[in-house]
């Protein structure tokens, strides 16, 4: 046991990336563990029944998994040096929706750019992903570890809709994001202003363990979003930022009444990216539960088929129209564990700030989040997501 908190993960990990960000910011000591380490396949896997990253096991042996809770943990401890949650309702809900967005709804360009580039990106791959390897493989043994966890990465990336008819528009669309983010950073450091925000580390899951760290995309980034990647090195780092290059200056964040127009475009980005998507699982889900009415709280919510399925997180697959073209994708139960996370903010926020809120999402046409309820809540025990009440809501 060591007397610092250890991070299990994968350098080039979309989840871990956070994880690791958060704790250098917060200046909480720990040191990085790749997930190949026996330690984490003898003691952690079997505790958490999967292999799945990120991990922190604490230093009197706790372990905690998926980044979100990890973040949940830290910030209820007196070991961060400033919340990342913030204190103005609205604020806190802008922060949720592109923690949502940022974890979930980048995930095309986040696949796309990492698995379709091979000539700019597979050397760097092959080497990071050794990261997850056992010790002691030779360069053949290697080779083939690698192919058959790209192969399964691949495939994924298929499932979250990254297939030949849309590889343009995720293309076209990303670009988009990329200009709306890097013009909103003229205007503040961060999402939300003068600090990082539950929002920016969302955001920061595909912005850079995959969209800033792989040759390719990095490249487009670095071109076409300086102050995007910019954004990548300071999420990344544990300094005190002070920036005098926008038009904002210290560490506060925005006042509730002087969210930028900056702000609103990229939240209707997330509205046109995003909103079919949720909204098509969203009703799947809905009837995958009315034919299951004998569902028990605290049941899985991916209930295994046999005894390797333990891993599987989704329900099934879901269509709906991305942006002109017909696509499917894998309807997974965490989304609405995330969405959740909004709509809380939203249902225990006093009157004035509903109203503020609301006003705020009608205007960016994302209203419908704050409304459309899974039947049965989403939490999750023992390390996994598992069904709960029925939503009243």
């Amino acid at each position: 046991m060591t007397d610092k908190h250890i991070l299990y993960g994968m350098s080039g990990s979309l989840y871990t990336g956070k994880v690791r960000a958060y704790l250098r910011q917060q200046g909480i000591d720990f040191v990085e563990r790749g997930a190949g380490n026996p330690h984490f396949s003898d003691e952690v896997m079997p505790v958490i029944g999967r292999f799945i990253m990120p991990v922190v096991q604490t230093p009197t042996g706790e372990i905690i998994q998926d980044g979100t809770v990890i973040l949940d943990h830290f910030e209820a401890s007196n070991l961060k040096k400033r919340s990342i949650k913030p204190q103005n309702q609205t604020l806190r809900a802008i922060s949720y929706l592109f923690e949502l967005f940022g974890g979930e709804g980048l995930l095309r360009p986040a696949m796309h750019y990492r698995w379709n580039f091979d000539d700019d990106n597979l050397a760097f791959l092959t080497s990071s992903f050794r990261d997850v390897f056992p010790p002691g493989l030779n360069d053949e043994e290697a080779e083939q570890a690698f192919l058959h966890a790209s192969g399964r990465m691949r495939q994924a990336a298929v499932n979250f809709g990254v297939v030949p008819e849309t590889f343009q528009v995720i293309e076209s669309n990303y670009r988009d994001f990329l200009l709306r983010f890097n013009r909103h950073l003229g205007e503040s450091s961060f999402l939300l202003g003068g600090h990082a925000t539950i929002g920016d580390f969302g955001l920061f899951n595909a912005l850079y363990a995959h969209l800033a760290r792989d040759p390719h995309p990095a490249l487009l980034m670095k071109k076409t979003a300086p102050r995007v990647y910019a954004w990548v090195e300071r999420m990344n780092g544990p300094e005190e930022f002070q920036d005098h290059t926008t038009n904002r200056q210290g560490s506060e964040l925005f006042g509730h009444d002087e969210v930028p127009e900056s702000l609103l475009d990229m939240m209707r980005y997330v509205r046109d990216e995003y909103l079919p998507e949720i909204t098509a699982h969203l009703g799947f889900t809905n009837s995958w539960l009315a034919a299951r009415p004998e569902i028990e709280p605290g049941t899985p919510c991916a209930i295994p088929l046999g005894a390797n399925e333990k891993s599987r997180r989704f329900i099934g697959r879901a269509g709906f129209n991305y942006r002109g073209v017909e696509i499917e994708t894998m309807v997974m139960p965490y989304r609405f564990f995330l969405l959740q996370r909004l709509q809380d903010c939203f249902d225990e926020a006093g009157a004035d700030d509903q109203t503020a809120i609301r006003k705020l999402f009608h205007q960016t046409g994302l209203e419908p989040l704050l409304d459309m309820r899974t039947h049965r809540r989403v939490d999750r025990e023992n390390h996994l997501e598992v069904w709960g009440e029925r939503n009243e809501n």
